[in-house]
């Protein structure tokens, strides 16, 4: 009877065990779709952005209008600000920027993170001012957007210099 229980005891934790080594796997470096459902499930524990790459612009720019507030996310750690949450299309965004941002070497380029903050700001304004509303939100995913309807049957390359925010009146924070 003891071999028994301690046979089911092996299964079970070898099933933990699994289950724990797969939600390790499935954060270590997920495609589009298992980061974005990660993100809204609040699952997501790495430190950092998964490696994309240009390849993966098209299908996160699917996600550049949810405004699902998500607050488990990777942080910049050496910004001073703490971001509890953002919205999910902003951090896509961002996302989108880490990519550029490491494919042109970018000065602004911390541990994979394409600047302090998910958060977007106003560009000339003379004191720091961050802005969260959707007007600017809405602005930032079309400048995204068209910047890469533009260029996506172009070499990467030839594009990867333009700033997507340039024509707008935002920056990233």
């Amino acid at each position: 009877m003891k071999t028994l229980q301690y046979t089911i005891l092996l299964v079970l934790l070898a099933g933990v065990t699994s289950c724990d080594k797969n939600r390790i796997d499935e954060t270590k470096n997920p495609d589009v779709e298992t980061f974005i459902e990660l993100l809204k499930s609040s699952r997501y524990d790495s430190l950092s952005l998964p490696a994309f790459t240009y390849r993966d612009i098209a299908a996160l720019l699917q996600y550049r209008n949810e405004d699902q507030v998500i607050t488990n996310f990777p942080h910049n750690p050496v910004s001073s600000y703490w971001q509890s949450e953002c919205q999910l299309g902003i951090y896509v965004l961002w996302t989108i920027e880490s990519i550029r941002a490491a494919s042109i070497n970018s000065e602004f380029l911390i541990m994979g993170f394409p600047s302090q903050n998910p958060i977007l700001a106003r560009r000339d304004a003379n004191e720091l001012s961050l802005v969260f509303d959707d007007e600017s939100h809405a602005i930032a995913a079309d400048a995204y957007y068209d910047w890469w309807e533009s260029h996506k049957n172009k070499d990467f390359d030839n594009f990867k210099n333009i700033d997507p925010l340039a024509k707008t009146d935002y920056r990233w924070h």
